[in-house]
């Protein structure tokens, strides 16, 4: 018989960083870091692991979402599956009657997103092999076979897909040895939550410097004052050559983020993230051109390849930020690192979170190896937190990302850890009773 897949498992993970202010910032003031865990299970005893990040209360929405989409899977030939994955994809994103919640927005796009990474994962597995070297190796006609044109044509036609690729095509192997030997330019925002004492930040940025990062990202927007004086403490910490980013977490309006971003100009921000509504591309057109040469910067709520068209197009932003968990999984992200290589517009993606550095790292240098062919303008996020859960953790050497060589996508957390955080019945959150 066939081998099929069996179960589609999903557990509420949540880690109660709230205690420490791990992850605050002007809109998440007291976040618990949490993921939506999924295991796809086959027949045959293959296993898949993929996630979808939230910050604690409605992790289990997400976690029912997940389960709702289970039926559409469980059964599938896993040959069926992993040869079309794009299919898979449409499938779990083109459901009649799961689609009028969004569509291809919110909780069930999120849900897509979880599983068909983890399909992604089942898939390298197999292949054993890391997900950045999967796509790297896969020709210019895979990699385009793999992206749904269907709403992306005025901007970014098969036939240019394949002419990024194939010009990319030249520099793979050295590229491809270059990442294993060198790493990916990585940034950190460690230092840089809205709840730490200035004692804590200065201590954070300058260790932030001695280890190799020369761009740190601190939070903004609950406090004008603050904003003002917590920015002069890193600037005078890590000296005036050190990059620091900000990041409003959508606490704005357009004008207010002009304003603001004016009175804060004299520490040299190099970019300014999600200054304003996410879903705002012409908010966001319009404090690009006011705020240069502050870079714009955005993307970790873009809840859809769609809405990166339009804010490419607009020229919006200077800066992509994508998400590993946000958008529908891996397929979705190639059309949106083939649109960002189409404008000319960096990825810088957003990590941080559960899982979110091991997963994202994947996508940055398949970017890198196959399709803008380039590093220039391009760094990680970074935060040092929760990595002593996942089975192949992120290692940072010299402010670079380690190039990971295991099978996978990244997403697969120790049994141990699970079983201590599942909410609301694992040890960890049974103590806080």
């Amino acid at each position: 018989m066939p081998e099929v897949i069996t179960a589609v498992d999903a557990v509420d993970v949540r880690f109660p960083t709230s205690r420490e202010l791990d992850g605050s910032d002007a809109m998440n003031p007291e976040p618990d870091y949490s993921a939506a865990y999924v295991t796809i299970r086959t027949s045959g005893g293959g296993v898949g692991f993929g996630l979808a990040f939230t910050v604690g209360r409605g992790n289990d929405v997400q976690v029912a979402a997940i389960r709702a989409l289970a039926p559409l899977v469980v059964g599938l030939p896993v040959a069926e599956v992993l040869g079309d994955l794009r299919a898979f994809s449409e499938r779990l994103t083109g459901d009649s009657q799961l689609r009028w919640l969004g569509p291809h927005k919110g909780v069930i796009h999120m849900a897509a997103g979880a599983v068909v990474n983890a399909a992604w994962d089942l898939y390298a597995r197999r292949e054993e092999k890391p997900l950045w070297r999967l796509l790297a190796e896969m020709s210019p006609e895979r990699l385009v076979s793999l992206v749904d044109f269907r709403y992306l044509r005025d901007a970014l036609t098969p036939q240019e897909a394949l002419d990024i690729l194939q010009r990319a095509q030249p520099g793979r192997e050295q590229r491809q040895r270059d990442l294993l030997a060198r790493g990916y330019p990585a940034y950190t925002t460690t230092p840089g939550w809205l709840g730490y004492t200035d004692e804590k930040l200065v201590r954070l940025a300058k260790e932030a410097v001695a280890d190799g990062f020369d761009l740190i990202k601190l939070k903004v927007g609950a406090d004008h004052d603050t904003d003002i004086h917590r920015l002069a403490l890193a600037r005078e910490a890590v000296g005036p050559h050190v990059r620091i980013a900000i990041d409003a977490n959508q606490a704005w309006g357009v004008d207010q983020a002009i304003s603001w971003l004016t009175s804060l100009a004299p520490y040299e921000p190099y970019w300014i993230e999600e200054p304003t509504s996410p879903d705002d591309v012409l908010g966001h057109a319009a404090i690009r051109e006011a705020v240069a040469p502050v870079k714009v910067a955005t993307g970790e709520h873009c809840h859809n390849q769609v809405m990166v068209k339009q804010l490419l197009q607009a020229q919006a932003i200077d800066i992509l930020q994508l998400d590993a968990t946000r958008v529908a999984g891996v397929n979705e992200n190639v059309a949106i690192l083939l649109l960002a290589a189409k404008f000319g517009v960096p990825v810088c993606p957003h990590a941080g979170g559960v899982g979110l550095c091991e997963m994202v790292q994947h996508l940055a240098m398949f970017d890198y190896v196959a399709v803008s062919g380039s590093t220039r303008g391009r760094v990680i996020e970074y935060v040092d937190h929760l990595h002593q859960h996942f089975v192949d953790p992120v290692v940072i050497r010299e402010g670079r990302y380690v190039t990971p060589e295991g099978p996978g996508v990244g997403a697969r957390m120790h049994p141990e850890s699970v079983a201590a955080y599942t909410f609301p019945d694992g040890p960890q959150w049974q103590s806080e009773r």
